[in-house]
């Protein structure tokens, strides 16, 4: 689905680069480009919560048009969370980055980034802009849980990552994962997403509007719902906030 040719365009402020990117394909112009933004000054994160941006972190995101099924679409924000996680490892160590249900990376228990996907119909298929925040840097202290950057894990003399290097680091394997969802499927990815799961086997807090339903993470399923075994049974969930009070 992700073309490894796309140009990147550099913004030093944007409002938001998935904003542009819907602005874009509202004018029939489909990429495929990355919109790599210095400095945003209308961020926002998933149901439209404000995300705020850090001079030298990595704001990104990748507008293109694909003829993919909507159910294949949604799980290139699995396919980016694994690709930001491995890239992360490269950089701090083996096994550091964690998954948090459904498009959150985690590190020692704090949201290192976030991952949000738009998507609309034109007429060769589905325009898609996957987006995704990096804490290299700096972290944002004014979101509704803890967070934490690449740069507080480095030795005390050693530089932040720098946002396009990251970026280039990751783009093939974001690129590989994306691919094996078209021919494989999703099995290998589910797999490779379960061994990072923030709160496997922990209890739980899944906020749906104004329904909570509590429980412990039992898995992952075939199609991507976060599956929570609950006093009545298990229940799938296809979307909602997950809270994880027990968990360091």
């Amino acid at each position: 689905m992700i073309d490894g040719r796309a140009p990147v365009e550099v913004f030093d402020e944007i409002d938001s680069t998935i904003l542009e990117a819907r602005r874009r394909a509202e004018r029939n112009e489909l990429g495929p480009v990355w919109l790599i933004a210095k400095h945003q000054t209308a961020g926002r994160g998933r149901r439209g919560r404000a995300w705020t941006s850090h001079g030298g972190n990595l704001m990104a995101t990748l507008l293109f048009t694909t003829d993919q099924p909507p159910q294949q679409i949604a799980l290139l924000g699995f396919a980016t969370g694994v690709a930001l996680a491995e890239t992360i490892d490269a950089i701090i160590g083996a096994g550091s980055a964690q998954l948090k249900w459904p498009n959150d990376v985690f590190i020692n228990g704090a949201k290192a980034s976030g991952i949000m996907l738009d998507t609309g119909t034109v007429a060769s298929g589905t325009w898609v802009a996957l987006a995704f925040g990096v804490n290299l840097a700096d972290a944002p202290d004014n979101i509704d849980q803890k967070t934490i950057c690449i740069r507080d894990l480095l030795p005390p003399d050693a530089p932040a990552p720098e946002p396009l290097a990251f970026l280039a680091a990751l783009r093939p394997k974001l690129e590989g994962w994306s691919a094996r969802i078209v021919s494989e499927g999703f099995e290998p990815l589910r797999t490779a997403w379960l061994r990072r799961a923030y709160g496997l086997g922990q209890e739980a807090r899944v906020v749906q509007g104004e329904q909570t339903l509590e429980g412990r993470i039992a898995g992952l399923s075939s199609r991507g719902e976060l599956e929570l075994d609950t006093a009545t049974g298990r229940r799938l969930i296809a979307a909602g906030d997950v809270f994880l009070p027990k968990v360091a």
